[in-house]
């Protein structure tokens, strides 16, 4: 279905507020539909917005009310991410929504009785025409979670190893998100999205290098330093562990793997690091 058949109808954002569904929201927009974008924040809503917890499912019966097409993701933070996304899937499956695109992460239907996994079973299962979207790890990491070693130290701290990974633009994600939601083509299937080349993090180090001028470099720390870091950031235990998990996974080279999707999605390849350094070099002071 074109996009300028589907103006009267609405397409609700869950996580709007960060990277990926942010940049949803206003693709959505730029193709002239109706949306509607959920906050965990209280206080004054915006225009389309509609205040919801996902911890307590406060608010997802208003955020689905009227709704004709989903993008369902969990927030960060949260390491049983099947008990935030079930009542966002039952609530479209009783509404009997046209479209629900679910992002996950890549790898994860690799265990059945994983959380992400039991997400993605429970949408296959539910009778609705969807999308799963399993990104790899994001190139924009490096300008959000990672930002502190790099600007502070010059440094890239994280338990990496050498091994490579075929890290992807989050605007590729989005971009992708937005076709799948508007379209019927492709119903019913998962996506493995990945960027179009594998690096590790000297290579990483190398590209951030190169636009700042500065020596940049990767410093393989321990597990248990990140750890650590992320604890004191704030971040619940269980969700620090998780964390560790995926870095395990990383390191004996899980993630290094290049996926031809977001061509066949879209249509074209999927954009370079060389581009996200250059399109992000600001972030690096």
């Amino acid at each position: 279905m074109k996009a300028t058949k589907m103006k009267s109808e609405l397409a609700l954002v869950v996580g709007a507020s960060g990277t990926v569904g942010g940049d949803l929201l206003r693709r959505l927009q730029t193709l002239g539909l109706r949306t509607r974008a959920t906050t965990s924040k209280r206080g004054n809503l915006g225009d389309g917005q509609v205040h919801v917890d996902l911890v307590t499912g406060e608010g997802i019966k208003e955020a689905f009310e009227g709704a004709d097409r989903a993008f369902l993701l969990s927030p960060p933070g949260y390491a049983n991410q099947h008990a935030l996304l079930s009542p966002l899937i039952q609530e479209a499956k009783r509404r009997g929504l046209k479209k629900v695109v679910l992002m996950t992460a890549i790898g994860v239907d690799a265990n059945e009785a994983s959380p992400f996994r039991k997400a993605e079973l429970e949408l296959e299962k539910s009778g609705l025409n969807y999308n799963i979207i399993r990104p790899n790890w994001f190139m924009q990491n490096f300008n959000t979670f990672w930002i502190q070693g790099i600007n502070a130290q010059n440094k890239i701290l994280l338990p990496a190893g050498t091994a490579k990974t075929s890290f992807i633009d989050a605007r590729d994600i989005s971009a992708v998100a937005a076709n799948l939601l508007v379209s019927e083509e492709l119903n019913n299937q998962a996506f493995n999205l990945t960027g179009p080349e594998a690096l590790d993090h000297d290579q990483v180090a190398a590209q951030i290098s190169n636009v700042t001028n500065r020596k940049i470099e990767y410093v393989e720390i321990q597990p248990s330093e990140l750890k650590m870091g992320l604890l004191a950031g704030g971040l619940p235990e269980d969700y620090a562990e998780l964390l560790l998990i995926l870095f395990g996974f990383l390191r004996e080279g899980y993630n290094a793997a290049v996926t031809s999707d977001v061509q066949k999605i879209m249509g074209r390849s999927p954009l370079s690091f060389t581009q996200y350094t250059n399109d992000f070099k600001k972030s690096w002071n």
